[in-house]
């Protein structure tokens, strides 16, 4: 039976960060893309993204996404049939990391949202495909159509996100953790923590990957995903 997924991006994300799945699952899936953008808490974000989505479905989330996925969760584990974390962080903000957001805030006010992703890019791609133009390019733009304003808000929410980490002895649905492993934004540990955490999930280690795995090796990551869906 065909089931239903609903992807969530991450910061600076839109939909072209789902867009190889989009091509590739196309036969095991009708997919849709949440909308993260118009609200600056995760509650408000999970709940928007719930109000719009099938009464049961599949639900993979990204970075950012992995966090609102989560979220979803905790607001509506009956709804969510299967879930796919993919090279996120279940602990919550530190200063630190709220210190370099509000920068790439103020660099975005200045000079737009595509510099913050500019700015962000050593660690959003894995260092080998720096010089890859299309990429690239694609991830820029992602941030470009993003928007200054919804980056704000998405910083907010982030901030403000809770430690996640309780609820995952809770999810009791087949659920798939990937991970770059050159990710140096969540790093392999990070995932190492969640699939631990979570009854029965499987690990998956994508090698010569960093951040964005879903459009750096889309074909691994479309593997995984289409073996977890089946």
């Amino acid at each position: 039976m065909r089931q239903s997924l609903v992807l969530v991006p991450g910061l600076l994300c839109t939909g072209a960060l789902w867009e190889p799945q989009l091509a590739a699952l196309a036969d095991a899936a009708d997919m849709t893309v949440g909308d993260h953008t118009r609200h600056d808490t995760m509650g408000e974000i999970a709940s928007s993204i719930l109000a719009k989505a099938p009464e049961r479905f599949a639900l993979a989330g990204l970075s950012m996404g992995g966090f609102i996925a989560v979220e979803m969760m905790r607001q509506a584990p009956e709804r969510v049939t299967r879930l796919a974390l993919l090279d996120t962080n279940v602990r919550p903000e530190t200063p630190e990391r709220s210190t370099q957001r509000r920068a790439l805030i103020a660099l975005a006010e200045r000079e737009g949202a595509r510099k913050a992703q500019e700015q962000l890019l050593g660690v959003l791609i894995h260092k080998d495909r720096l010089a890859d133009k299309a990429l690239v390019e694609a991830v820029l733009k992602m941030g470009e159509d993003t928007g200054t304003e919804a980056f704000k808000r998405q910083q907010a929410a982030i901030m403000g996100r809770p430690d996640n980490r309780p609820i995952l002895g809770g999810i009791r649905v087949p659920t798939l953790v990937v991970v770059g492993r050159e990710d140096a934004l969540t790093p392999v540990e990070m995932s190492r923590e969640i699939a631990s955490g979570i009854p029965g999930a499987r690990l998956e280690i994508v090698p010569g990957c960093g951040h964005l795995s879903t459009m750096e090796q889309p074909e691994a990551v479309n593997r995984a995903l289409r073996a977890w869906l089946g």
